[in-house]
Parts: C-alpha cells; sequence; structure tokens
C-alpha cells in the first residue's frame, strides 16, 4: 500500500477542505446551537458530487474510490460534526446498501435521484430495546397481498425526519430473531409513516436524530431489498462498509481539535512567552499529532482493502475503535490545553469535544468494535 495520496485523492480533498473552510465552518457554531438541520449545505454538497461518492456514474454518483470518500468525510468532520455524519449516513448506509443489493428498477427509482443529491438518504435498525443486539427488533412486516404492512417504531435515527429514503430494517418472522429479520425501501410521505420524538442531543446536534413510528403502513413488495429473511446479512454488510465512515469522521473531529490547539498554544501567552514554548504542552500535541496519523491510516487502510475487493471488516472495525478514542482523547487535551476558555461556548473545541463522544457509541459501540475484532482474530 502506497501511503502518498493520488493526484485524484489529493484534489478531492482540496475541492472538500476549500468547500467546508467557506460554506460550512462560518455556520458550524450556530448549526450546533440551534439544532437546525444544514439543508442550504446539503444542496450546495450535491453539485459536488458529495452525495452519492462511490456510487457508479452510471446511476447517478460519482464513481471514486473508498479512500477519496474517507478523505471527504474527513475534512467536512474538521469543521462539522453534524454535516459530516448526514453525509455519511446518506452515502454509507442508504446509498451503499440499495447499490450492492438492490435491483436495477430499485437503483433506477431510488439510488439515481439519491446519489445525484436530488434526494436524501437514512437507515434505521435500532429500536428501544434492540440496538447492538439486532435479533431483538420487534418492528413487524407482513405480507398482505402485494404490500408489506409495518408496525412498530425505530429510534436514534440519524437524518429521520428529513431523508426522502429510508433503509428500514424490521422482522418478517419474530420467531425467527436474526434469520427473521428483513430489508425495506421506505419512502417520506408514505401513509402510516410518521415521526415522534427529535432527540436533544449532547453533539452533533443539527443531524435530526429522530424517532420512526410505522403504524399499518403499507410498502409495495418490490420495496423489499435482497431476499426476505436475509436482512441480518445486509445490515451487517452495510455496517461494515460504513463503520470506516464514522471512523473518518471521529480523524476530522480530532484534526479540527488538534487544529485549534495548535493555533491556540502559539497564540495564548504565559509567564512571558506562549505556551507553545513549554515542553508539557508540546510533549500533548506531539501525541495528539501521532494518534490522530496512525488513525487516518488504520482508515485508509480498511478503505484501501475494499477498494480491492479484499475482506475488510476487521480492520474497519478496528479503525472505529481505534479513531473514535483517540477523538475523545484529542478533543479531551486540546480542552485542557485551552484551559477554562476550552470550557466556554466561544470556542469550538468545547463542541468537538461533544461531538467525539458520539463516534464511540454510533455505527456499533466501541464494545462491539471488540467483539467483531475478537470474533475475526479467533477465525
Amino acid at each position: 500500500m502506497n501511503f502518498d495520496l493520488t493526484k485524484e485523492q489529493l484534489m478531492v480533498q482540496s475541492m472538500v477542505r476549500i468547500f467546508a473552510e467557506k460554506e460550512i465552518k462560518p455556520i458550524a457554531q450556530e448549526l450546533d446551537a440551534t439544532g437546525e438541520f444544514p439543508w442550504d449545505i446539503i444542496h450546495k454538497m450535491a453539485p459536488l458530487n458529495l452525495m452519492g461518492m462511490t456510487v457508479p456514474r452510471e446511476w447517478g454518483g460519482a464513481g471514486i474510490d473508498d479512500i477519496s470518500y474517507m478523505i471527504a468525510i474527513e475534512e467536512v468532520a474538521r469543521v462539522c460534526g453534524s454535516t459530516s455524519v448526514i453525509m455519511a449516513v446518506h452515502n454509507s448506509v442508504c446509498c451503499y446498501p440499495i447499490y450492492k443489493f438492490g435491483t436495477d428498477a430499485q437503483k433506477e427509482a431510488f439510488l439515481r435521484p439519491l446519489a445525484s443529491g436530488q434526494k436524501l438518504g437514512g437507515f434505521a435498525l435500532t429500536e428501544p430495546g434492540a440496538g447492538s443486539d439486532a435479533g431483538a427488533v420487534r418492528t413487524l412486516a407482513v405480507l398482505d397481498g402485494d404490500e408489506y404492512v409495518l408496525n412498530g417504531n425505530k429510534i436514534f435515527i440519524t437524518s429521520g425526519s428529513e431523508a426522502d429514503i429510508l433503509v428500514v430494517i424490521v422482522s418478517t418472522d419474530l420467531s425467527k430473531g436474526t434469520k427473521g429479520l428483513s430489508t425495506f425501501i421506505v419512502e417520506k410521505g408514505t401513509p402510516g409513516f410518521t415521526y415522534g420524538s427529535i432527540e436533544d442531543k449532547m453533539g452533533v446536534r443539527a443531524s435530526a436524530t429522530t424517532e420512526l413510528v410505522f403504524e399499518n403502513c403499507r410498502i409495495p413488495k418490490d420495496n423489499l431489498l435482497g431476499e426476505q429473511g436475509k436482512g441480518f446479512n445486509l445490515g451487517m454488510a452495510t455496517l461494515d462498509a460504513s463503520r470506516m465512515g464514522i471512523a473518518a469522521q471521529a480523524v476530522g473531529i480530532a484534526q479540527g481539535a488538534l487544529d485549534e490547539a495548535v493555533k491556540y498554544a502559539k497564540e495564548r501567552e504565559q509567564f512571558g512567552r506562549p505556551i507553545g514554548k513549554f515542553q508539557a504542552i508540546q510533549w500533548m500535541l506531539a501525541e495528539m499529532s501521532t494518534k490522530v496519523k496512525a488513525a487516518r491510516f488504520l482508515v485508509h487502510k480498511a478503505a484501501y482493502l475494499k477498494d480491492m475487493g479484499k475482506s475488510f471488516t476487521k480492520e474497519s472495525a478496528m479503525a472505529k475503535l481505534y479513531a473514535s478514542r483517540i477523538a475523545m482523547e484529542v478533543a479531551n487535551n486540546a480542552l485542557q490545553i485551552h484551559g477554562g476558555y476550552g470550557y466556554t461556548k466561544d470556542y469550538v473545541v468545547e463542541r468537538f469535544f461533544r461531538e467525539a463522544k458520539i463516534t464511540e457509541i454510533y455505527e456499533g459501540t466501541s464494545e462491539v468494535q471488540r467483539m467483531v475484532i475478537a470474533r475475526e482474530a479467533l477465525r
């Protein structure tokens, strides 16, 4: 593996960084304060092909490699965790499974408008009693003629109330546990599909984390994604691919916090000189810089394996486990370097600290990542 980015990857990095600095960074603090969904930004991302990055061009996407996609997520997360997770969920757990497992008719109807950015995507698995334990899903789909009837609810769904198209994992046979799960494509506005509470979160506050409610919601049987009873396998394959995106988000948050810490260490003076001249601060910055780079390499290795068509389950879990932990550590140290100022909302490191925590939780907790890594190691 060549650790140098290609010309094309460097172009993606430069393009997304310029966009993030110009369009997202100036309003990131306001988005966090208000919790307003960043529709204006999302609409500006579409012409840059950021909403269908790895989808082949024949289906309306950019058709680029996964390393470039990881780079793009990192650059967005470096200034705004909310926008980066909206982007990651749309690409990784909505576009990807429809492309990977969908029929041509489903790709034409759903993937094309998603990949072009005309519509926004989401993914729904978690329920009040089913998070890490997917077999505990109780939302039920029953076939009735040419339609499936859905009843139940999902929680903690990113972009839930804003997404036009959602990939939803439910049970078609409660007696079979994970072997009874199936996956469906559900469109916003379908009768019987409504929204419950919108969570008031600690971080990534502008990403609209919503409860979904299905009450005799009828969807065409042609909206079954993949095979009935194969929803668990589809979901796990999707999460294998998507967790590296959250790892990239964690790297971006960590890099943003590190950037702020370096800047502050150069500007803040105590005892007659910048605090960056003191060894205590230098050593903190040295550790932070090293760990951010190590996390980035883990992310790129996982993406590289996916690009090469090789197994990447273990590497993707490793990347998320390590990068999320480093995001928390680096954000904490960046706040510490800022001292009392870092504890106020006037400084962006306070937001990075709050945004970092969620990367240890969604798309599989750190504990689940350890289970995945151990399972792969013991094969």
